[in-house]
Formats: structure tokens, C-alpha cells, sequence
């Protein structure tokens, strides 16, 4: 069996099909599936979602991307958190990528997340592009010995994984690590032990091959844990025993039945 420890199937795209691609999850043995939340407006969605069926679960926080919004604090985040559906803050971080300037909100923001964890006991999930040397910095000045998490759709480097581990956390795979020109992320993949990983969809978006470029959904999640056998030349059982027994192991909250 598999897990997608990371999707967004609130968003249009694919509740609109739900039935459909909860089927689809069945068919292709994808077990469990975590529903992560990225603003406070859509949040009441995730939620429902993890409470209607019992093989989801849901997250809380707002994503770094989400700017000139109402800041969530320390005090939503934990309160939110005492839901038995509830089994994660974030996605939280930071991303250079998309945004620029004075930044300074942002890595606030991600603060606050990390001192609800602190609070919880709840893992963290990570979000950061073109950002690593902070999101470990504050990781270290925040948390360091007393969160963990997972570094969700991981596109970092070598450096950073091992940093992220020494922290506490886990790295997350997604379709990206099936692109034919992902050739860094492959040999992290290859690297990273078993015991750390996990493995996402991210969807509705990066579909792993043989679908680029269609609309991601957690079924799919085994093609990614496929992949990750062929690399380290395992059976694709190995990859699924061990991401689930780790989702479970990280996300401690969850049931795994």
C-alpha cells in the first residue's frame, strides 16, 4: 500500500471529481492520503474533507506564496490543531521564487508555525524554493531538538536534505523526481535512507511520468514510489513498506487502519 503524505484535493480541479479519484486511490492502493491546507479561507474545505472520509487527513497553516492576507497566529494554528483530523502545521516555509522584495512577513510567518508546533507536538511541513540557507537557519533558531517535519516536494540538494535530516526531518518526493532532467533530485533519491523518506503528489500539480502535464491526483503517488525503486534498484515494495510505515511514524496522530 501507499500514501500521498501530501495533496490538495480541495481544490477544484479534482473535488469536483471526487468520487472518481477516491476511487482511483482504491484501485491503485493508495491507502491513506494527508489534504494539506495553504490559506485560512480554504481551510473549512481541507477540514471537511479529512472529516467525510476516514482515509484522509488534514493540515493547518497558511503557504508562504499567500501574500497581504490575515496573518495567522500562533493561537488559531494551535486551536485548529486540537482536531483529531488535524495532523500537521503547514504547508509553511518560504519561497524566493515567486516573491520578492522585502520578505520579512514571510519569514514571520513561518515562525509563528514553528512555535504552534513547538506547542502541538505537531510535525511540520515544509515549503521552500530558492530559500534553503534560511528555512534551515530559522529551522535551527526556532526548533532545532524540539519540531520535525518533512521537506515536501523536495528539489533541493544533497547539502540541504542531509541538513534538513540532522533536524529531524523527513524528505518528501514528488512527480518531479520522474522528470528526465531532474538528474540532481535522482541522485538524492538515491541517497536519502529509506527510514527518511516519504513520497507526495503534490496534486493537482507535476503529475510524475507518464503523465506530465495533466492534472496530478493521489493515485498516481505510486509512480513516483516506482521510480524511486528503479534508482536505488529495490522492489517497489520496499519503497511502499517503508513511506507508509514512516508516514505513521511522522504523522503520529494518524490511524493507520
Amino acid at each position: 500500500m501507499f500514501v500521498d503524505s501530501h495533496c490538495h484535493l480541495n481544490f477544484p480541479e479534482l473535488v469536483e471529481h471526487l468520487d472518481d479519484r477516491l476511487t482511483a486511490m482504491a484501485d491503485n492502493k493508495v491507502s491513506h492520503a494527508l489534504v494539506v491546507a495553504v490559506n485560512q479561507p480554504e481551510y473549512p474545505s481541507v477540514l471537511a474533507l479529512a472529516e467525510a472520509q476516514p482515509h484522509l487527513y488534514a493540515s493547518v497553516g497558511v503557504h508562504p506564496d499567500y501574500e497581504d492576507v490575515v496573518e495567522p497566529t500562533v493561537e488559531w494554528l494551535v486551536a485548529e490543531a486540537q482536531h483529531p483530523k488535524v495532523i500537521a502545521i503547514g504547508e509553511t516555509g518560504l519561497d524566493y521564487y515567486r516573491l520578492t522584495g522585502d520578505l520579512d512577513w514571510q519569514r514571520e510567518r513561518f515562525r509563528v508555525h514553528i512555535r504552534a508546533a513547538k506547542q502541538t507536538g505537531l510535525p511540520l511541513i515544509i515549503h521552500t524554493r530558492s530559500a534553503s540557507a534560511d528555512t534551515i537557519r530559522i529551522l535551527r533558531e526556532e526548533g532545532e531538538g524540539k519540531v520535525n517535519g518533512v521537506m515536501h516536494c523536495f528539489t533541493e540538494s544533497w547539502e540541504v536534505a542531509r541538513a534538513a535530516m540532522e533536524l529531524g526531518f523527513y524528505i518528501s518526493f514528488s512527480g518531479i523526481v520522474t522528470f528526465k532532467k531532474a538528474e540532481e533530485l535522482k541522485e538524492v533519491a538515491k541517497r536519502v535512507p529509506l527510514e527518511r523518506m516519504l513520497i507526495e503528489t503534490d496534486s493537482p500539480y507535476l503529475a510524475p511520468m507518464p503523465f506530465r502535464g495533466k492534472t496530478n491526483q493521489p493515485a498516481w503517488v505510486k509512480h513516483v514510489a516506482e521510480h524511486i525503486a528503479d534508482l536505488r534498484g529495490i522492489s517497489v515494495a520496499e519503497v511502499a513498506d517503508a513511506t507508509t510505515r514512516n508516514f505513521f511514524t511522522l504523522f503520529a496522530k494518524a490511524k493507520q487502519s
